[in-house]
Formats: C-alpha cells, sequence, structure tokens
C-alpha cells in the first residue's frame, strides 16, 4: 500500500498560486492563452488580447482573423488597452498579500499616495491663486508613467488644464494667469493624444477654438519652455485627424512667424524639427494655408535656412520650399531671393538623394511657371544644370528623369548658348548651334 507523504511547501505554494490563479475575472484573461495579460492590446475587432500573443498569431502563424470572433481582419495594428491594465494592476494589489521589506518596490504599482496628492493638487489649483507650483509638480507626477497620465484624465485633469489655458484670452495681462497657462501646456504636452479612448479626450481639449488661440498666444508671447511645449503638442497633432484648416483661418500668419522663428532656434534641435514637422502638415492641407505662409515671410526665412542645416533639417526645409511653390505667390518669392536658386543647386547632389529629388521638383516647378531669362542663366551660373545634365544618364526610367529631360526640351535652346553646355546633349535633344 502507497503512503501518501504530507504535502511539501513547494507544492503548497504551487497550488496556492493555481487557486489564485482561478480567481482572476474573466476578463482579465487572454482568449487565446486563457493566462492573466500583463500587456493588454485592443485589435480592430475589438477585442483585447496579449500583446505577445496576438501579435504571435499574426506574424507568426500568418493568421488574417480575430481568434475570439473569427472575423477576417485587414488591420494588423494594435492599441494599449490602458483602462484595462489598469482594472488588472488595481486587482492584483488589492488581492495581493502585503510585500515583505525585502520585496522589489519596482515591480509593485505605482504607490496610491501619489494619486491621493494629484486630487490634492487639482483641487488647490481650482482655489489657490498660486497655480505654477501645483503644475509644477502635476507634470511630475504624471511623468511618472501611463497609469499616472490615465488617472490624471479620469480625475478631470483635462478640465482643469483647459480653463487655465484659456484665461489668459480674458486676461492676458495678469503675470500669474500667463505664467498658469504656461506650465498647464507644460503638463498636457505629456498626455497622449488619439490613443484610446483618453486620448481622444485631449484631442477634444485641443481641437476648442478658445484652446488653440491661447497657444497661439504662447507661440508668439510666451518663455522659450513654454513654446518648446507648444510645439511639442502641435506636433503631437500631426499624427491625429485634426483640422488645421480652421486653425489657419483664426491664428494665420501670426502663428506662422512663431513656427518660422522656431524652425529657426540653433540651440534647441527638436523644437527647430518640431516646428517644420508641423509647418509640412499645415501646409500639405490646403493652398490657403501656403498663401498666409508666404505673406508671413515663409520662405525668405528658409531659403536662408538651407546652407547651414544637417541633412534631416535640409529635407524638411525643401520639402516646405517645394509645397510653397505650387503657388504662384511662393514662386515669385523663390526667383526673388537673390539666394534661393544658388541655395538649392548646391544642395543637389550634396546632401541625400531625398533632398535631391525634391530640388528636382523645385526646378521643375520654377522651369515650369517662371523660364525667364535670369532664371536659366542663374540656373546655369549655379551649377544647377550641369547637375541635372548627370541625372540624364541615370539608368532606367524615373519620374525625375523625365522631370529632368522635359526641362531641357523647353530651354534645351537657351541654355545651349552657354560653352559649358555639353555639345552631346545638344545632339540628343536635336538642338544646333546657331554659328
Amino acid at each position: 500500500m502507497l503512503l501518501m507523504s504530507n504535502p511539501s511547501p513547494t507544492m503548497e505554494m504551487g497550488r496556492s498560486n493555481l487557486d489564485s490563479e482561478r480567481e482572476f475575472p474573466q476578463d482579465f484573461r487572454c482568449p487565446i492563452s486563457m493566462e492573466l495579460m500583463k500587456e493588454p492590446v485592443i485589435i480592430s475587432t475589438g477585442v483585447t488580447y496579449e500583446r505577445k500573443n496576438i501579435e504571435k498569431w499574426f506574424f507568426s502563424y500568418k493568421k488574417k482573423t480575430c481568434p475570439a470572433t473569427m472575423q477576417n481582419i485587414e488591420n494588423f495594428g494594435v492599441t494599449p488597452n490602458h483602462t484595462l491594465k489598469r482594472l488588472i494592476l488595481l486587482w492584483q494589489n488589492s488581492h495581493s498579500p502585503s510585500p515583505s521589506p525585502s520585496s522589489s518596490s519596482s515591480s509593485s504599482p505605482l504607490p496610491s499616495y501619489k494619486r491621493d496628492e494629484m486630487v490634492s493638487l487639482l483641487k488647490t489649483l481650482g482655489s489657490s491663486p498660486f497655480k505654477v507650483n501645483s503644475l509644477k509638480k502635476l507634470r511630475e507626477i504624471i511623468e511618472l508613467g501611463d497609469e499616472m497620465k490615465l488617472d490624471f484624465i479620469i480625475l478631470g485633469g483635462l478640465d482643469v488644464l483647459f480653463q487655465l489655458i484659456v484665461q489668459i484670452l480674458s486676461d492676458c495681462s495678469d503675470f500669474m494667469v500667463f505664467r498658469a497657462c504656461e506650465e498647464a501646456l507644460g503638463v498636457l504636452q505629456h498626455l497622449p493624444i488619439s490613443e484610446g479612448d483618453y486620448g481622444i479626450k485631449v484631442l477634444e481639449v485641443l481641437s476648442k477654438t478658445e484652446c488653440m488661440k491661447s497657444m497661439s498666444i504662447i507661440l508668439q508671447r510666451g518663455s522659450k519652455d513654454a513654446r518648446v511645449y507648444t510645439i511639442t503638442i502641435l506636433k503631437k497633432l500631426t499624427q491625429a485627424d485634426f483640422n488645421w484648416n480652421a486653425v489657419v483661418n483664426e491664428e494665420g500668419i501670426g502663428m506662422f512667424k512663431s513656427m518660422l522663428e522656431l524652425a529657426s532656434d540653433e540651440i534647441s534641435m527638436k523644437a527647430s524639427s518640431s516646428a517644420l514637422q508641423v509647418l509640412i502638415k499645415i501646409l500639405d492641407s490646403s493652398k490657403k494655408s501656403r498663401s498666409r505662409a508666404i505673406e508671413a515671410g515663409a520662405m525668405c526665412t528658409l531659403i536662408e535656412l538651407l546652407p547651414d542645416s544637417n541633412r534631416s533639417k535640409c529635407e524638411k526645409i525643401l520639402h516646405i520650399i517645394k509645397l510653397l511653390c505650387e503657388c504662384a505667390d511662393g514662386r515669385v518669392a523663390f526667383i526673388e531671393h537673390r539666394l534661393g536658386i544658388g541655395a538649392v543647386s548646391k544642395i543637389l547632389f550634396n546632401v541625400s538623394e531625398l533632398a535631391s529629388k525634391i530640388c528636382v521638383k523645385i526646378f521643375s516647378l520654377i522651369c515650369c511657371f517662371h523660364p525667364t531669362e535670369k532664371v536659366l542663366e542663374e540656373m546655369m551660373m549655379y551649377g544647377a544644370v550641369k547637375k541635372l545634365v548627370v541625372l540624364l544618364h541615370m539608368s532606367g526610367p524615373s519620374s525625375i528623369k523625365n522631370k529632368v529631360l522635359d526641362m531641357f526640351k523647353k530651354h534645351g535652346n537657351s541654355w545651349s548658348r552657354y560653352p559649358c553646355f555639353p555639345s552631346e546633349l545638344k545632339e540628343y535633344l536635336c538642338i544646333h548651334s546657331r554659328h
């Protein structure tokens, strides 16, 4: 007869963990593994899975269906389910035994006293005239992680920020009101935009006309840090479904001048890059916005920034110049600037393949709509024509090569008068010397 020995502590612990595992709410389990989710993500069908499991389903097993509903899927992107993750953490915290002194604090949820402090600070902002310090403390708390950001939104922090931001519209001359607005934007820059339900709430606040008016004032008159906060928020908006036309109609030239000033910032490369990205998004949205930017002096500023810009900044600037040259006013501003053709000619072949392609598109627009003798002569004198000839020798057809060929067919007669114009190209284009 076999005698059953007393269960070992290890076995008891395993059984205890197993019992605890069974107690998890069904909604906290991944439908694929039925285990507690650590990184829950939502797919396009609205079902939540553990990230590693659903990514394995899609990308390792090459499945094109939702495992739970068996619906066909075309969009395989996933979105973090911050709300569910927080609920799981709260549930674990309420059901776990008290940690021993030796337990690592890094693996435990954020202390609840931080949430209590956040509640207290939000109440203080509603009554105390000294708001700046409270806002700085709030920013430190939400910088701790996504859970704190989510808490902030749940506790009504967005409404508090909105009231502080728009107050400068009525009390713009009050220094403390102005500073509170700046610090409120410092908090707002850390919140997610259009990521899940709470991100959409942030987007709704930013889409309000009053909020954008206040941000425009800060861009024009705020401190350097506050302008960086604002341009960071605007950069986040470029990734969302945002109505930029409304911003252009309301704020117009003043906002463009402020962003061009930030784009010229030689100290903060991050602010400069963000400003250029926002400009690209706005100018890409409508031709009306391009007219406003040209009126604000964009072409002059951008051309003068080109010579000293690094690769990334140079590509962004060229992209904006190309967008502006798609308008008649933009082309006129380009050819009237004494450095325009020379600056773009110098970049051709000297920065990157992308930069060279944009240079060709700019020259193509100029040659198509403004082929004056002065323009064609400057293109020859600054070496643009010589570099375009090289592009004609590229192997295989391409849209860029076609643009270059079209320029030579239209203006080869003018350029052929110069001694440096290749004789073989004259024959290729059926151009005969007049001698």
